[in-house]
């Protein structure tokens, strides 16, 4: 039996290596409700970002539970566009509430990093916060706050953005 523990280690460890994982980059909140949409970072065997879909993004439920988003959502409120850097070192994010905005993604010491600007300082992107207002058809944004980290300094950094 103590023979057999190692051998069973070994045959398990090589699907362990190959297995691709995420890391959370940043999220949204919502004056809506309190689901939220997450923004992951999905790295390959190698614990680099996937070349073939590097972010995925979803809604976590108050409960905990996951759900995928619309097509409509992720067209019109929460989608997304990464592409690859010329340079090959990076990658870049764009989203749909904050278009002018680039996001740059890159893993660095094992951690996956989605860098910005908030009021001209360099930050690691943490949250949007969105402030809505109902509407018949489609809310009107009142205004987003974006939050994250200072690369430099460590200190937090915010930024109210008005549509």
């Amino acid at each position: 039996m103590v023979r057999l523990v190692p051998l069973l280690l070994l045959l398990l460890l090589p699907g362990l290596c190959f297995a691709q994982s995420t890391q959370k980059l940043f999220h949204i909140e919502r004056s809506k409700n309190k689901n939220e949409v997450h923004y992951d970072a999905r790295l390959d065997k190698d614990g680099q970002l996937d070349a073939k879909e590097p972010v995925v993004v979803y809604w976590l439920l108050p409960n905990g539970k996951r759900s995928t988003l619309s097509w409509l959502e992720r067209s019109q409120a929460y989608g997304f566009k990464v592409t690859k850097d010329k340079s090959g070192e990076f990658w870049r994010m764009v989203i749909v509430p904050a278009k002018n905005r680039p996001i740059k993604l890159y893993v660095r010491d094992g951690k996956a990093r989605a860098e910005g600007k908030i009021n001209g300082f360099d930050v690691f992107l943490q949250k949007l916060y969105i402030n809505t207002t109902e509407g018949a058809l489609i809310p009107t944004v009142n205004y987003i706050d974006l939050i994250g980290i200072d690369v430099r300094t460590g200190e937090k950094r915010s930024e109210r953005v008005k549509p």
